[in-house]
């Protein structure tokens, strides 16, 4: 609570009072009680002045005295500074610098089946490149033009088998390996171990070979076990041939390879080539998923084939030689075997 004391007052009264004494004390005495006098009233003003100045002192002090409710603050401390909160001030909706949210990233369109084929990597040995009479008719590779691959690898090393050997063996992950061995050099031995690697990673192959004779109980028998196929018996052309009797017949005229993408395919009327050596005929043998596809005879589903598929139809082996039919009929079958086989490729690893 603050004083009502009023010190100025209260100084004019005691000067009064003081005034009037010396006054009468001033009229009363002689000169040298006056000098004492007057000594003692200047002493007494000035202890009432010091007096005056510590009783204001005082109530300055009691003036500071912490109220009921009021924080204390210390003398000398310089009072906090209130800083208040950033308020958020949203963009305007028109603003050119309002951030925008990122869309969602978008997932490539999955490839149709037909892209996949085309996109393959595919690996070629046809071995006709120096067959003076054959050079210029080169089936096989007339089929694989006729896919019209486009955005993988395709590399035809033609007959040369050392290049052949170094593209098996350079890590490149082919979709399609085609061997056509139609002259009378041969793919064997060393070529068919590196085979059984790439079919092993599910690569599709097709295998045009006449010999198996030969080689059927060679480094080739691993892969024939596989596919569920076996040696049957040499084919071959006896003087006095007809020329029907090595007509070729669909086991199966609703598959694939004898109707997409080309159809209409129909091998019974020979163009003989090659003399002599017809080929070798196939049958099933233990184990595998092999299928015969094409024979001598229809009541034989199981023997004397001359086409066959195997490995949930990556791989076709055919026994025959292309050039000793029509140029139309075969090109358009090795351009089916090439659609068949690497369809079943990519619908093998999809499944993975």
């Amino acid at each position: 609570m603050k004083s009502t004391f009023k010190p100025r007052t209260f100084a004019i009264l005691i000067l009064i009072v003081l005034f009037t004494i010396s006054c009468d004390l001033i009229s009363g005495s002689s000169t040298d009680t006056q000098a004492l006098e007057q000594t003692q009233i200047a002493l007494g003003v000035e202890q009432t002045s010091l007096a005056l100045q510590h009783e204001k002192a005082t109530l300055d002090a009691q003036a500071q005295v912490q109220e009921p409710g009021e924080e204390s603050q210390p003398a000398n401390e310089v009072p906090p500074t209130y800083t208040p909160l950033p308020t958020y001030t949203p963009y305007p909706t028109d603003s050119p610098e309002q951030p925008t949210a990122e869309p969602p990233p978008t997932e490539a369109p999955e490839m149709s089946m037909e892209e996949r084929i085309r996109a393959s990597n595919v690996l070629i040995y046809e071995d006709i490149w120096d067959e003076y009479a054959l050079s210029g008719d080169r089936r096989v590779t007339n089929a694989v033009n006729a896919v019209g691959f486009s955005g993988g690898r395709v590399i035809n090393v033609g007959d040369a088998m050392g290049d052949f050997k170094s593209h098996l063996l350079s890590g490149t992950q082919w979709d399609l390996i085609i061997i056509s061995v139609e002259v009378r050099d041969s793919i064997q031995g060393e070529f068919w171990e590196y085979m059984i690697d790439h079919l092993n990673r599910n690569v599709a192959m097709i295998a045009e070979v006449w010999y198996l004779d030969d080689t059927g109980y060679g480094k080739i028998a691993p892969i024939l076990s596989k596919c569920g196929i076996a040696f049957h018996k040499d084919w071959v052309r006896n003087p006095g041939y007809d020329v029907l009797d090595y007509s070729i017949l669909n086991l199966d005229t609703t598959h694939p390879i004898f109707n997409t993408p080309n159809s209409g395919i129909s091998l019974v009327t020979p163009n003989i080539y090659w003399m002599f050596d017809a080929g070798d005929m196939l049958k099933l043998g233990p184990g595998g998923d092999a299928k015969l596809l094409a024979g001598l005879y229809y009541s034989h589903k199981n023997d004397y084939g001359v086409i066959a598929e195997c490995m949930e139809g990556r791989v076709i082996f055919q026994t025959f030689s292309t050039h000793d039919y029509r140029i139309d009929q075969t090109t358009a079958l090795w351009q089916n075997y090439i659609v068949y086989t690497l369809t079943n490729h990519y619908e093998k690893i999809a499944g993975q």
